[in-house]
């Protein structure tokens, strides 16, 4: 039986470029791609593959919150996420999210077919390029018992915050999460409070350092 993966990334041509090597590794087929966060849950509790190859910077959903809302739903499937990033931080944060493997986009075309069997037969994969990188961040965070972003927010306020870090209105948040524009502001006066800022432009700043979008 074959491994079935679905590809997450905004970047077409990266998409294209990953969907070409999976061709050529046996025993491995692409089953469905999608560009961003939403559309990817979606299409992953549809298709129910083995294996989502995640990027983490998406639009509207980020990779973080997308890789929660699956795991919480379909346990039995497996993450690879994909970043710009090697920081320890996102790292750690994916993997509280529930990811199963970690690869820089640098390295995923030479490293994609290992981590997808490592992956599948039920082991973690981290490139072996930011392996001490997160083993330091990851396990000093544990022992003096830091915070996160994810013990900060609630799920719904993580993706509010997002969405107010890429430029939409109380009205644009509203329509996206199918909420009411007064619900919308309620969550963003509380991620507001919650993480002592007070402005917009703080709260990008602290979503781009945090993993939740991009610069």
């Amino acid at each position: 039986m074959s491994i079935r993966l679905f590809l997450a990334d905004d970047h077409r041509m990266l998409r294209d470029g990953l969907r070409a090597l999976v061709a050529r590794l046996p025993g491995v087929e692409v089953i469905g791609e999608a560009g961003d966060g939403r559309t990817t849950v979606a299409m992953v509790k549809e298709l129910q593959p083995d294996i989502v190859v995640m990027d983490i910077g998406m639009p509207g959903l980020n990779g973080m919150e997308a890789t929660r809302q699956i795991i919480s739903e379909c346990p039995r499937i497996k993450v690879i996420a994909l970043s710009m990033q090697s920081d320890g931080r996102y790292v750690a944060e994916m993997l509280k999210a529930g990811a199963s493997g970690y690869l820089p986009k640098e390295s995923a075309f030479e490293e994609l077919g290992e981590a997808v069997r490592i992956v599948a037969a039920g082991r973690t994969y981290l490139s072996p390029e930011i392996t001490g990188t997160v083993m330091k961040d990851y396990l000093g965070a544990c022992a003096f018992g830091r915070s996160t972003i994810s013990a900060a927010l609630t799920p719904r306020e993580r993706e509010v915050l997002q969405l107010i870090a890429e430029g939409l209105s109380t009205k644009e948040i509203a329509h996206a999460l199918n909420v009411s524009a007064k619900t919308a502001d309620a969550h963003r006066q509380r991620v507001m409070k919650k993480l002592r800022l007070r402005s917009v432009a703080e709260l990008t700043k602290y979503a781009i350092r945090a993993g939740f979008t991009e610069p």
